[in-house]
């Protein structure tokens, strides 16, 4: 229940996290601002799925370790 709590703390947290860098900053705000958030969120949309897949590979890696 611990670990649940830090997870959804740690997503929180990551929300409003910069996920560029310098040159995509760059690239960024020459868009302008209304472009560059939506560029921020491409960014931080495409990251979720390795992490995620990551994610479910080491909690069943965990899980077999378990029994």
């Amino acid at each position: 229940m611990k670990s649940l709590r830090i997870l959804f703390f740690l997503s929180l947290t990551t929300l409003q996290s910069i996920a560029q860098c310098s040159i995509c900053t760059k690239t960024a705000a020459q868009i302008g601002e209304e472009g560059g958030k939506g560029f921020n969120a491409g960014i931080l949309y495409l990251a979720a799925m390795p992490f995620g897949i990551a994610g479910f590979i080491a909690y069943k890696w965990w899980k077999n370790q378990q029994q």
